[in-house]
């Protein structure tokens, strides 16, 4: 079964966005992703457990919006994979990320992550507090549970 991201980003993006407009802003904008004025929602139902998220830019159902997502320390997103490539970034944490086919990597803050479309990934938060991490997704943002290695 597909599980997609999608209507939970735009229906959490139209109802409770963090700091900019769900819309594309024609004016460029800063600001804090951890001050007080970003307002965090919960992810969709495919990524259980402590996790939250807030749209920072773009509309989710279109291509180049930006998303900051907080996994809890412990926890495990479950192997899925996306229709979009997705570059990302950890502010806080350390993450362990596990594409099919490739050695697992560990994620500090300061590092930069490639994902490309389409290929299945398990990622875990390892540290003993949050794992906050930038994701600049290409196309819309998406993700499909995926159930066993193969696809």
């Amino acid at each position: 079964m597909k599980t997609t991201l999608e209507i939970a980003i735009a229906a959490f993006a139209l109802t409770s966005m963090g700091t900019a407009s769900a819309a594309e802003s024609a004016a460029p904008f800063a600001t804090d992703v951890s001050g007080s004025s970003v307002v965090w929602g919960g992810c969709p139902p495919i990524f259980t457990g402590a996790c939250q998220m807030t749209v920072l830019q773009g509309d989710p159902s279109k291509p180049n919006s930006d998303v900051v997502l907080k996994v809890g320390p412990g926890n495990t997103l479950p192997l899925h994979k996306h229709s979009s490539a997705e570059r990302m970034i950890l502010l806080t944490g350390e993450l362990q990320v596990k594409y099919d086919g490739f050695e697992a990597v560990i994620l500090k803050p300061s590092h930069y992550a490639y994902g490309p479309a389409g290929l299945p990934h398990v990622a875990a938060c390892v540290s003993d507090v949050a794992c906050t991490l930038f994701i600049a997704f290409e196309g819309a943002v998406d993700a499909e549970l995926v159930s066993h290695p193969g696809h």
